[in-house]
């Protein structure tokens, strides 16, 4: 098969506009997500080989796609990033590793890093963010190759949607765009812990569709000292709930008990208003280990905020 350049641009430009389509729809993506690549001129191309980390179609010239899977509790890590790059991208270093697969250098695999690196071609990282789930982190390049350490390096590049991605070529382009990184692995995972504690459902209504699910902070992460993304400082809100918390027309207060407003109580309306004021004076569900339970001091601070919008 003869593979030339525009035909690599075109499905790249495709495979990149398809991860974040999906993105925005649902958030992480999940491993099915990923088996089932997307469609380009009426076929499907793949996204990822599932034994594999590191990911090249047949019809493209460079690399696509690498992966890092986030190990289930007990099992074996095989690669050294498995366990460093969450701590690398949190201690807010420039660039990330990557290990090669396996231990020869030149094996296909590692000389399509090399060969991405060289090119300055952007592909996608997906990232274990829990077993099972990836955080897609687009654009991303490989900007260092070594193969005494058998490993490559990462950079990222500022995730814009409406441009085309341009390559990180300073280390304050590549500090900011690690910080937005950050920012989205942090989110990610707070919502995972806190989707994980409430068994995916809202903690008010019960609702168990994860795509309709937000994970709440209770103290917003503005506040530096309560605002931290941790499962005593979140619920897991539908966005009917999530948007009349933080619109402070619903509260909880520190008994785990919901209120709605006097100005929602007040009006009369359709099925949604009455959604919501049917919840007045109930419980919301918790989770079932207490140390999950939400913080009834941060929840009394979000609570006295809502009590001044009566």
């Amino acid at each position: 098969m003869v593979v030339v350049a525009n035909d690599d641009s075109a499905i790249r430009e495709a495979a990149f506009a398809a991860i974040r389509q999906l993105a925005e729809v649902q958030g992480d993506l999940t491993s099915a997500d990923l088996k089932a690549g997307f469609q380009f001129q009426g076929t499907r191309v793949p996204l990822i080989n599932p034994q594999r980390g590191i990911f090249k179609p047949q019809r493209m010239r460079y690399l696509l796609s690498i992966r890092t899977v986030f190990p289930k509790p007990g099992a074996r890590v095989w690669y050294d990033d498995q366990r460093s790059v969450h701590g690398q991208i949190y201690q807010g270093e420039e660039q990330v590793e990557y290990a090669f697969m396996g231990t020869d250098p030149n094996a296909a695999d590692n000389r399509w890093l090399r060969e991405a690196m060289e090119s300055r071609t952007p592909i996608i990282y997906f990232l274990g963010v829990a077993p099972g789930l990836y955080k897609a982190i687009i654009p991303t390049y490989i900007v260092g190759w070594d193969a005494t350490k058998l490993k490559a390096s990462l950079a990222f590049g500022v995730a814009e949607k409406s441009t085309v991605p341009e390559y990180p070529a300073t280390s304050g382009e590549r500090r900011y765009a690690l910080r937005e990184v950050k920012q989205r692995l942090h989110q990610a995972s707070f919502r995972e812990a806190v989707f994980a504690a409430y068994r995916s459902r809202c903690a008010i209504s019960g609702l168990p569709e994860v795509r309709l699910l937000d994970a709440a902070h209770i103290v917003s992460d503005a506040n530096e000292a309560l605002g931290q993304p941790i499962v005593a400082n979140g619920l897991p809100l539908s966005k009917l709930h999530h948007a009349a918390f933080d619109a402070h027309l619903l509260g909880v207060d520190s008994n785990f008990r919901i209120h709605v407003s006097r100005r929602l109580l007040m009006q009369d309306g359709g099925p949604m208003l009455e959604l919501l004021k049917r919840v007045h004076g109930e419980k919301i569900l918790l989770p079932d280990r207490k140390r999950d339970h939400p913080d009834p001091d941060r929840l009394q601070i979000r609570f006295d905020a809502f009590r001044g919008y009566e």
